[in-house]
């Protein structure tokens, strides 16, 4: 797609909305509202999928086992998922998105990023915008959503978490490299536990930490996000929002109420696991080489194992099949199974957020500040 606009002037949103799931079920079951929720998972079994705010307060956080969400908080309220509910309002929420902008980058069904330089609705600067957006979220759908405004999409993104929930935060051109400088290095993308703790024996706590080292040193220590780690920490990031962005997976996996150890039961929960996944594979009309098996034991170890093939597979039989054979070779099972899942991934290529198409590392050059944020 070509460059819609020009990375120095872009005007960038990444909407956000605020615990999605919990706050769908708490909308449209007033007796779950101010109580401290889960979406998904149990008291005994499960992962929470979402978490209300009432929960987070208590330690609950999406990912988490049920038995320890409600070990953190023994009043917590779970409620099974209802993803078709949640798809709907996303279709709703695009609409709404749709009135202010033709540039939608979906990221997942809760949060998207918008690039407004145009200003199709003529609302004159990106916050007004984002404040509209907002508006019409609270009042058509009665949700609220968090957005972060900038001129570039890694720093829309993180500044979108800054006033959650329920806020706007807004980072201008001219504000960036200091905005970033002051944010601790584990906002950055790809920064996880472990690379923190490389960071920080090396003497790396922050942003304007990263900035200080030279591009060879962030090449020694961290390999492939050297270049992205060296622009980001100097408020550069060029890539644009893209409508037309391809999935690189489609996916889906179970985790069940009781372990499951029968070869038997194995199979016909992987069975049902294919009919899922090959549902979203039809309905995105995808194509892809590696089939992924996921599977947790009960004792929480969890394991992958992957099959590439080629020409790509495209028919559920063909998925199907592959999805067989990676189980087959577990079996049997020495301990139960908490968790299955499966995946096709297309294999393309990941997006690099540090670089510009056909453009090498440069210095940093004078920001303008020419459009209205």
């Amino acid at each position: 797609m070509t460059e819609h606009s020009a990375p120095d002037t872009r005007k960038i949103i990444h909407v956000d909305m605020d615990a999605f799931y919990a706050s769908v079920e708490q909308r449209d079951d007033p007796s779950l509202r101010g109580k401290p929720l889960a979406v998904g998972g149990s008291a005994k079994r499960g992962v929470v999928a979402a978490a209300s705010y009432e929960a987070r307060k208590f330690g609950v956080k999406s990912a988490m086992p049920g038995v320890t969400a409600r070990r953190r908080c023994p009043q917590l309220l779970f409620v099974k998922p209802r993803f078709e509910v949640y798809r709907a309002v996303s279709r709703q929420l695009h609409l709404i998105f749709a009135r202010y902008t033709d540039f939608i980058e979906p990221l997942s069904l809760d949060e998207a990023y918008l690039d407004v330089t145009a200003d199709i609705a003529g609302i004159g600067s990106a916050t007004a915008i984002a404040e509209a957006i907002r508006g019409d979220i609270r009042t058509e759908l009665q949700l609220t959503a968090s957005a972060g405004v900038s001129y570039n999409k890694f720093i829309a993104k993180v500044a979108s978490d800054q006033n959650k929930p329920d806020g706007v935060f807004v980072v201008r051109p001219t504000e960036g490299a200091d905005f970033v400088a002051g944010l601790p290095a584990r906002r950055f993308y790809g920064v996880g536990p472990r690379t923190a703790e490389r960071m920080s024996a090396l003497g790396i706590q922050t942003g304007a930490d990263i900035r200080a080292q030279s591009l060879i040193f962030l090449e020694q220590h961290f390999g492939k996000s050297a270049q992205y780690l060296y622009r980001a920490s100097r408020g550069e990031d060029y890539r644009a929002v893209r409508p037309d962005r391809e999935r690189k997976s489609i996916g889906g996996e179970r985790t069940y109420a009781e372990d499951l150890t029968a070869d038997s039961d194995l199979r016909d929960a992987l069975e049902h696991i294919v009919d899922i996944v090959w549902e979203r594979i039809a309905a995105n009309q995808a194509r892809g080489r590696t089939v992924t098996l996921k599977v947790k034991y009960a004792d929480f170890q969890q394991i992958t194992r992957a099959r590439s093939v080629s020409p790509a597979v495209d028919s559920r039989e063909g998925f199907e099949q592959l999805s067989r054979e990676l189980l087959n070779a577990l079996l049997p099972v020495v301990k139960g199974v908490r968790l299955l899942g499966l995946t096709l991934s297309t294999l393309e290529p990941a997006e690099e957020l540090s670089r510009h198409e056909g453009e090498g590392i440069a210095e940093p050059r004078p920001v303008q500040e020419s459009l209205a944020f």
